[in-house]
Formats: structure tokens, sequence, C-alpha cells
């Protein structure tokens, strides 16, 4: 069973910062795609960023120019540094991979970690 756990969130001032880390455990192939996704009290799940095994990373607008989404392949672990952060940014942030258990899967698996608690004071 692969399990990603995330750590990193807490409570910053408006302009702060943070990183977030969120790491895969358990028996595994390869993790291709892996993402930050966000999700603020009563609004639906959003992806913030998502970065392939290679290292090529994709952002939402908002987040453009001040979080940044990197990844340790050896490590199968995935960060994201968030700089400048807005009250609006307060959201439970959750981290999801596309996992390949076995080398001969020809699909991959669709992991959720539990989130973490990102809350941004004015």
């Amino acid at each position: 069973q692969v399990h990603l756990v995330e750590s990193g969130g807490g409570l910053v001032q408006a302009g702060g910062s943070l990183r977030l880390s969120c790491a895969a455990s358990g028996s595994l192939f390869r993790i291709n795609v892996m993402n930050w996704y966000r999700q603020a009290p009563g609004k639906e799940r959003e992806l913030v960023a998502a970065i392939t095994r290679g290292g090529s990373t994709n952002y939402a607008v908002s987040v453009k120019g001040r979080f940044t989404i990197s990844r340790d392949n050896a490590k199968n672990t995935v960060y994201l540094q968030m700089n400048s952060l807005k009250p609006e940014e307060t959201a439970v942030y959750y981290c999801n991979a596309d996992v390949f258990l076995y080398y001969y899967q020809t699909a991959a698996l669709d992991y959720w970690g539990q989130g973490t608690q990102v809350t941004v004071s004015s």
C-alpha cells in the first residue's frame, strides 16, 4: 500500500512563506506526475502546481511567480515553496500522485494525501 504524507503546513502572516513536503511511502515502481491541490472552505478543490518526473512544471495563474514546485525522485518526495502568501490562499493543501506499483502496470493509480492546513492571517 502506498501512502502520501504531507507536512509543513501552519499559520503564517500575509506576505510570509511556507514550504510543504509530501513523501510517498510503500512499495512502488515509479511515480509520474505529482501535484499540489488546495481546497478552501466552501470552494472546490483546485490544482495549484504540477511536476512531471522529468521536472517539467505547470502552475495555476494565481500562484505563478510566487510558488515553486520541485521533487526528489530518489526520495519519492514533492515540495511546494510558497512565497508572498495571501489570506485568500488559506486552505487545506493536498498532495496527489500518479503511481505505478509494478513495472508491467499499464495505467497509473491515483493517490492522495490527507492534506495539510495552511492558514494565512491578514
